[in-house]
């Protein structure tokens, strides 16, 4: 079980009690910008132990009939079928799965917005197919000078050109697939056009990181740099709020450098600006919520590492390996004190293939124990280690086989004779699959997969990178898994 160091509970108390505090400062009307997953937000349940990837959204169905969600893409995402990297679909598509899953969960989605449109060809048809299924849908253009040529941002040629976005509560949260969609823009766009039919309607950012009220030092705030190191984001001391309140508080670089065009705009629409820094913008409890310092700095440390890793693979796979993230990320760990040396699965997995000469991966158990899978001529590295891992949370032999030869004999000559694969050996998923057949009738096997959810939250590491399938089941299973940065074989080709 996951040793604990977050406050779910308290968390949905103190951000519910602060934004509803905010929908009244303003009176009655709040355009809040959500940053970060709001539904699937897995680095924090990493980083704060206990904090559950969903917690935004029971805290928003805390106050869901007050609530209306817009989500926001841009024509030229649409455009350049960009891709959510985490869950491998475009944002298009992430915006179709994004109104299922609110609505599934009972909130309310009012409207989509298409930021940046030109008549892209493929925005209109996106458009046209939301208005098929019934959605409304507003476009927001290009805005010359935007965001530093204020008198032309706030005028009829600039926000003014938007079309108005229709809401009907006193809760307008604002998100989107990914970073760089638009959602700020949009909000600045309400409020311009709320402010000339006499509404009074106000604007605050949702952030989980970094926690301001945290030391730039520490590992939940270095671990939201290494995350963001692609991204050349850099967390500072908020000047701003030193100068207005003569305390320290942790923002990052961006939105330092863009407040005081952000201060210009609210003045140029409201007359004054209604915050004294960029912290003072965000609603963000979380550094209140920490039950377990100890805890949590350690799984901070363990994401810096992943991190870490994932900037080395990433770069392998795309064939342009990004030197000035690397060169972050060694700065991070610095930081933080720590090296790939402080992650125990990575030793172990290394051992396993110096012996057998193949790759091979490991696994630490929730109890602490050690287990490692190798390449054999049944399965791939990734697959022993998931039946290994059970056999060993199950109390069953390592020696003993979970799952029959007449179960895998059919799924290898599938694969080989019938799909054409050159590879007879099982995958993570494959090998599941079979599991779960062979737990039909035997009882070792349903022993075995009834384990299955024990898994979740543990690290593992192979000395390959994982092909796609292998990575998807690591993911779905909450298995927190790095690579070794290297393929399988030298071939040019790696099919992921």
């Amino acid at each position: 079980m996951q040793t604990l160091g977050f406050n779910n509970d308290l968390y949905i108390k103190k951000q519910s009690e602060m934004i509803a505090k905010r929908i009244n400062d303003f009176g009655g009307k709040l355009y809040l910008e959500f940053g970060g997953k709001l539904f699937d937000d897995y680095h924090a349940s990493r980083v704060l132990p206990g904090f559950a990837p969903d917690i935004k959204l029971k805290m928003l169905l805390n106050m869901a009939d007050r609530v209306e969600m817009v989500i926001v893409i841009s024509a030229s995402d649409i455009e350049n079928q960009k891709i959510r990297s985490d869950i491998g679909i475009s944002y298009d598509a992430d915006v179709l799965r994004l109104i299922d899953a609110f609505r599934d969960a009972g909130l309310y989605v009012g409207s989509i917005v298409i930021g940046r449109y030109t008549g892209q060809r493929s925005a209109v048809l996106f458009k046209e197919r939301l208005e098929r299924l019934g959605m409304k849908v507003y476009l927001h253009y290009p805005i010359e000078g935007y965001p530093l040529n204020v008198k032309h941002v706030v005028s009829p040629e600039g926000l003014g050109k938007n079309e108005y976005i229709e809401t009907e509560r006193p809760l307008v949260v604002v998100t989107a697939p990914g970073p760089g969609s638009g959602k700020m823009a949009t909000c600045l766009s309400q409020l311009y056009h709320e402010n000339l039919r006499g509404v009074k309607a106000g604007y605050a950012k949702y952030e989980t990181f970094p926690i301001w009220n945290l030391p730039l030092s520490h590992p939940v705030n270095l671990a939201y740099e290494a995350a963001t190191a692609d991204l050349n984001d850099v967390n500072m001391i908020d000047p701003y709020h030193l100068e207005a309140y003569g305390k320290a508080a942790v923002n990052y670089n961006r939105d330092v450098e863009n407040f005081p065009v952000l201060r210009a705009i609210f003045e140029k629409i409201y007359g004054k600006c209604p915050y004294k820094s960029p912290t003072d913008m965000g609603v963000n409890m979380a550094g209140f919520c920490i039950s377990d310092e100890d805890i949590v700095r350690d799984a901070s440390k363990d994401e810096i590492i992943r991190r870490y890793y994932k900037i080395l693979c990433d770069g392998l796979k795309n064939g342009k390996p990004n030197s000035e993230a690397i060169t972050k990320m060694e700065f991070v760990m610095n930081q933080a004190g720590v090296t790939t040396d402080d992650r125990a699965v990575v030793a172990a997995a290394n051992k396993k293939a110096e012996e057998t000469g193949k790759p091979a991966s490991a696994l630490m158990l929730p109890d602490g124990r050690i287990v490692t899978g190798k390449t054999s001529s049944l399965l791939g590295p990734s697959a022993a280690l998931l039946l290994n891992a059970l056999k060993a949370l199950s109390g069953i032999d390592n020696d003993t086989d979970v799952i029959s030869q007449s179960v895998i004999k059919p799924i290898q000559e599938l694969k080989t004779g019938v799909l054409g694969n050159h590879n007879p050996r099982l995958h993570s998923d494959e090998v599941l699959i079979a599991l779960t057949i062979s737990a039909s009738f035997d009882e070792n096997s349903a022993k075995a997969l009834k384990h299955l959810y024990d898994l979740r939250g543990c690290e593992a590491h192979s000395t390959v990178i994982l092909p796609q399938s292998d990575e998807d089941a690591f993911r779905k299973l909450g298995v927190n898994i790095t690579c070794e940065p290297k393929y399988t074989t030298k071939k040019l080709y790696h099919k992921q």
